[in-house]
């Protein structure tokens, strides 16, 4: 059965790359998604360009392990020496738009889920959700699907991580800080220079030490990226705005991390988004265990991914590495999908087999 899945799933992302599905535009991705499972006797539910499905003897009595990946891609970049709709496997190595992020995690998850779609007697239900948005974290993929999706006791996101197990990762907070002086003429010592003001601040973003410590990830990061002020030499600038770009640790939450910088500086404080949430599992969980049995070793994850929009323990794992998503000529080993589908299987056994 698992030489089939892996024949499937490697067709299927053929499939997939050769469509053109970029954030927001993956309807024909979906489509492709839907019929493989219908196709296969799957009930599918679908909103937007989601798609997602339960195991055949789903019981709500029982808790539910979701698996999740997006089929979403960003554009192809101009270094690209290859047709990137075109899935060609050369020494090894399937190439294509998506390949490696997330495609090859994405139909390795799909083939984990028709393993267990029909077995019986599992301690856990199984929701597999194939979604949308994620590369713009967009308000119309997993984010969209959740409520629709029922209770949740933890997940696992499909990201290339070589098949490691990324246990924590950071959340993302982006503010847009403004300082108020009072324009005046350089010349004549007027006004109040809202530069000057913003360097206090500034100061402040760059050597403060948030007290609570990840054992993860270390500190919380804090970056000043952006500056802006100022319209001519001769006028002392009444306003000066910067941007701050805050990797967030499981030691806060968005909203902590937040509070605290507001209490702490002048300016005014407006963030984007807290959305972005940073996301951990505990190391003793059985997921956890089961992928450290098989060699795995666990890790903390500095990028984002739709793992943030979870509230329940979640682990990222799949097959592919990060280092090649979004590069030119993108590509997955063919033997990295069938490793993923072994890897998850086996991962999985344990723990909804109640063992």
């Amino acid at each position: 059965m698992i030489e089939t899945l892996q024949k499937d799933s490697l067709e299927l992302l053929k499939n997939l790359i050769s469509i053109q599905s970029f954030s927001k535009e993956e309807d024909k991705t979906a489509d492709l998604i839907g019929q493989f499972l219908q196709e296969r006797g799957i009930k599918i539910h679908r909103k937007l360009n989601n798609i997602w499905a339960y195991n055949q003897h789903f019981d709500a009595n029982k808790p539910t392990v979701l698996l999740n990946s997006h089929h979403d891609t960003v554009k192809p970049n101009s270094g690209y020496t290859r047709d990137p709709y075109e899935p060609k496997i050369e020494d090894g190595k399937l190439y294509g738009l998506g390949s490696n992020d997330a495609g090859g995690c994405l139909v390795s998850l799909i083939a984990t889920f028709l393993y267990f779609y029909a077995q019986e007697g599992l301690a856990y239900n199984i929701c597999l959700a194939t979604t949308a948005e994620e590369e713009i974290s967009g308000n119309n993929g997993l984010e969209c699907v959740i409520p629709e999706l029922g209770e949740l006791e933890f997940a696992i996101v499909g990201e290339p991580t070589e098949m490691q197990l990324a246990i924590a990762e950071r959340g993302l907070l982006v503010l847009d800080c403004t300082v108020t002086g009072k324009a005046g003429h350089a010349a004549r010592e007027e006004g109040d220079n809202a530069i000057y003001k913003a360097l206090k601040d500034i100061e402040w973003f760059r050597n403060y030490r948030f007290a609570k410590i990840s054992e993860v990830f270390g500190p919380l990061k804090m970056s000043v990226t952006i500056i802006n002020a100022g319209s001519q030499h001769n006028v002392v600038p009444a306003t000066c705005t910067f941007t701050v770009d805050v990797r967030v640790t499981d030691a806060y939450s968005n909203e902590e991390v937040l509070r605290i910088i507001r209490t702490n500086v002048d300016c005014d404080v407006k963030a984007r988004s807290v959305r972005l949430k940073p996301s951990s599992i505990d190391k003793e969980h059985p997921l956890v265990q089961s992928g450290i049995a098989l060699g795995r070793s666990t890790y903390g994850s500095p990028t984002t991914s739709d793992q943030a929009l979870l509230s329940i323990p979640s682990v990222k794992v799949g097959p592919g590495d990060s280092a090649r998503s979004h590069m030119a000529d993108e590509y997955v080993f063919v033997k990295e999908i069938a490793e993923g589908i072994q890897l998850y299987i086996d991962m999985l056994k344990p723990v909804i087999n109640g063992k």
